[in-house]
């Protein structure tokens, strides 16, 4: 037998996939051509790594620097605000990002992320862009002239009997009938359980045919998000899904470097207590905090995610020529 009839070595996505995501991509640089907003290109590999307890970097070495860790980036969200604070208008990019501890059939370690930001708007508006983003790109598969919105709150309590703003860790733990196994996994974490139930429970139930947009996302949940202006017990971040597929995650950003340093503390902490890597702080993106990132919000939107929705697939590797197999 000769090593070719032995080893797989075909692409799993053919020519077909490679047209649409031609076409996706053409569409996007379309979009953000017609409203203005500038192309721009950020390192896939970085000095820092994101501090959220919920994303893992891929971290490597360097030959010429073998002391050092080095990150491939989950976002080049850091790198994008260093480029507003130092005077960019409105910008996009569409690039490669890394996550590690992400695989399945909708989750690959390397996938294609669309974000952009948008000066001086507001949630109403850049909740209204990611929408209209979204069915620019893809076929009549999606209708957005009909799309379900909720808030976090809500959305909790439509769909199951609990009010994430009141909920006790013990209750939730309840509600998901956790044994020993769950409960130690959840690390004492009220967010860790909310997130479990939205994922298995409130997002399933979305409707299957339409976007639904989530939004003001608990403060302990705000990421790099504002808190909203009139309530500050919620944060100015919305998610957008297709049926209970999360395609987009959207935020009026947050620009104050004191708040900023001080989720990234909580976070660290939190990483030290579940025994997860706890790396130091982006000091350049701090530093571009603190000279002033102007008033702005941002989307990222999965790409691939968005050709699964175009080719009428519910994985991933469908449309992706070489996806990462673990057998």
């Amino acid at each position: 037998m000769s090593l070719t009839e032995d080893v797989s070595w075909k692409p799993v996505a053919g020519v077909a996939a490679a047209q649409q995501r031609a076409l996706l991509l053409q569409r996007a640089r379309d979009f953000f051509a017609q409203r203005n907003v500038l192309e721009i290109d950020t390192p896939i590999l970085g000095e820092a790594a994101v501090s959220d307890p919920g994303i893992e970097s891929i971290t490597t070495k360097l030959a010429v620097a073998p002391a050092r860790d080095f990150y491939l980036q989950t976002s080049p969200e850091f790198y994008m605000k260093r480029l507003l604070a130092a005077g960019f208008p409105d910008i996009f990019e569409i690039g490669k990002v890394f996550r590690d501890a992400e695989l399945g059939r909708v989750h690959q370690p390397e996938f294609t992320l669309v974000e952009w930001y948008r000066l001086d708007v507001e949630l109403e508006a850049i909740i209204q862009e990611a929408v209209d983003f979204i069915g620019a790109l893809v076929d009549s598969s999606i209708s957005v002239g009909t799309v379900d919105r909720f808030s976090y709150r809500d959305a909790f309590r439509h769909f199951t009997d609990i009010d994430p703003m009141s909920t006790s860790m013990e209750q939730l733990l309840d509600h998901l009938d956790a044994d020993r196994n769950l409960r130690t996994s959840m690390g004492g974490s009220v967010d860790a359980c909310l997130d479990l139930i939205m994922a298995t429970q409130v997002a399933p139930q979305f409707n299957k045919d339409r976007l639904t947009v989530v939004q003001h996302y608990p403060a302990s949940q705000a990421a790099l998000a504002r808190l909203c202006p009139d309530n500050a017990a919620v944060a100015d971040r919305f998610e957008v899904f297709f049926g209970s597929l999360e395609l987009a995650n959207g935020y009026v950003e947050l620009t104050d470097v004191a708040e900023q340093r001080r989720r990234c503390t909580v976070d660290q902490n939190e990483r030290r207590t579940n025994n997860a890597p706890v790396r130091p702080l982006d000091e350049k993106f701090m530093a571009s905090l603190e000279s002033g990132l102007p008033a702005c919000a941002g989307v990222a939107v999965g790409f691939d995610r968005l050709l699964m929705i175009h080719a009428d697939t519910n994985d991933i590797r469908d449309v992706r020529h070489f996806p990462i197999e673990i057998s």
